[in-house]
């Protein structure tokens, strides 16, 4: 359970800083996880590994323009990485303002009650000082939330993508099934970024199911393991949904003897997060932390169609937990021998 276990060596080139110039134009490696047989083929081919009645599971979140660029009113730059809207309990209503969990950097000099600006109309407030660069803040109005991060949001690319982003990242850093009302998301689910609407309409046509779930990805998922021993790491919570109808889609394919293939890790974690009552996935809708390692047992998804995750990162340990560390690394070597691109923006690995 060393973290060092869980290390390989990546050359930098290999890291996707632009999604392929047509969506969809990837590869996949195939990985068998039984005999540890590999293949390299095009994503297209996909639903080669599909037959009628399997369900593919798919987080319809969608990222919104989270990182902020404004100044202090001394006039030094500083940047408001919203992470998760508060809502009250008690107030429902639209118009009122609310708390936003919220990264501040740099934060040494900032205080409590101290406004961020944006331009002479637009601003925000730093309602509290959490500590290590996290606060509370709050917008004057909904009207404002919604302007400030119309007109002054930044679509948050990784740090690993060494570039502003730019127009394209609108579209491209989101699936095409996320969902406009389910904007809560600060980083993708990016084993979903490969489909196309013709492919899913595709296999549609095949007899798969497309099932949505909800996962509101946070800044979590990039949350390094700084621990030597993983089983001391802690997973942020995110929200998460799994509805009724979706249950009833997936508890009929799991009795006709047909596979749920989770897409992406978060796919992965909200299946995992619900509690089976005999076969029976059941409904939920609650803040979710599983964090999966080896020795999970694995309650319900058969398979697992990914990207390829950062070194000694959670979730380089949860595909480890599904398919076997050494299989997982021996993999990850031969995706670099086949220059084979990583991460948010890069190749895709199905897991059988």
């Amino acid at each position: 359970m060393d973290i060092k276990l869980f290390d390989y060596d990546l050359p930098t080139e290999l890291i996707a800083q632009y999604p392929p110039r047509r969506r969809g134009n990837s590869k996949l490696m195939i990985l068998n996880r039984s005999t540890g047989q590999i293949d390299i083929r095009p994503f297209s081919t996909l639903s080669e590994y599909l037959v009628r009645g399997d369900a593919l599971v798919m987080n319809n979140t969608r990222v919104f323009k989270a990182r902020l660029l404004g100044h202090h009113q001394s006039g030094a730059e500083v940047e408001v990485f919203l992470t998760k809207f508060l809502l009250h309990s008690a107030d429902s209503s639209k118009k009122r303002p609310r708390p936003w969990g919220a990264l501040v950097r740099p934060s040494r000099r900032l205080k409590d009650g101290e406004e961020i600006i944006f331009d002479e109309r637009h601003r925000l407030c730093l309602k509290k000082n959490l500590g290590d660069g996290k606060w509370f803040i709050e917008f004057s109005s909904r009207t404002m939330e919604q302007s400030v991060i119309r007109k002054f949001g930044h679509i948050p690319l990784p740090q690993y993508i060494k570039r502003q982003d730019e127009i394209s990242d609108s579209n491209r850093y989101q699936t095409v099934f996320a969902r406009r009302d389910r904007a809560n998301a600060v980083a993708a689910p990016t084993a979903g970024l490969h489909f196309t609407r013709s492919m899913l309409v595709n296999l549609k046509r095949q007899g798969v199911n497309t099932v949505e779930i909800t996962l509101d990805v946070g800044p979590g998922t990039f949350k390094p393991v700084q621990v030597e021993d993983i089983r001391n790491h802690k997973v942020d919570s995110e929200f998460a949904s799994l509805s009724a109808k979706a249950c009833r889609i997936l508890n009929t394919v799991k009795s006709k003897g047909n596979r749920v293939i989770a897409v992406g890790t978060t796919s992965m974690r909200t299946l995992e997060s619900a509690a089976v009552t005999g076969n029976a996935i059941q409904a939920f809708s609650k803040d979710v932390n599983l964090y999966i390692k080896p020795g999970y047992r694995f309650k319900f998804a058969d398979r697992l169609l990914t990207n390829f995750h950062l070194p000694k990162s959670s979730l380089l340990i949860l595909v480890s937990a599904f398919a076997g560390r050494e299989r997982i690394l021996k993999a990850y070597q031969e995706a670099i021998r086949n220059k084979m691109r990583f991460f948010s923006y890069g190749d895709a690995m199905l897991i059988l």
